[in-house]
């Protein structure tokens, strides 16, 4: 990562022992995760913790836009919804601009970390995406 870059959105990711991990939370009673994280569970009401969600899945599903890309995004640009190895949960993500043309379902991901596009003042910032595991 790119120290000198403050993040996009603070507290959606860190870095980690072999490489930036995405934040979210958990339930203390019924033990779910969140993503966005949320301080309380909205099952049960029960308070949340912050918690590490992993880096590793799998691409549940995906889509490339193709028209103007907010906040200095390359375009096309492609998002989609991951399904996390570690707690289970799927979220929506930034998948790699790299990746557009050669995205498919059941792909393997991991969570990376680089300066994409601006924040919401112009500014450049770092931005967490999935990108596909090396062979």
């Amino acid at each position: 990562m790119t120290a000198e870059l403050p993040p996009f959105v603070p507290g959606v990711f860190q870095a980690g022992a072999s490489g930036p991990v995405l934040l979210g939370s958990r339930c203390g009673s019924c033990q779910q995760h969140f993503f966005p994280a949320c301080e309380l569970c909205p099952d049960c009401l029960s308070a949340t913790s912050t918690a590490e969600l992993g880096a590793h899945g799998r691409i549940y599903s995906h889509t490339v836009v193709r028209t103007k890309p907010p906040l200095g995004l390359p375009a096309p640009y492609a998002v989609g919804y991951v399904d996390l190895d570690d707690c289970g949960l799927r979220v929506f993500a930034l998948l790699d601009p790299a990746l557009v043309g050669r995205l498919q379902i059941g792909l393997p991901v991991r969570l990376a970390v680089a300066p994409l596009g601006t924040d919401q003042h112009g500014q450049p910032c770092l931005r967490p995406y999935f990108t596909a595991e090396p062979a």
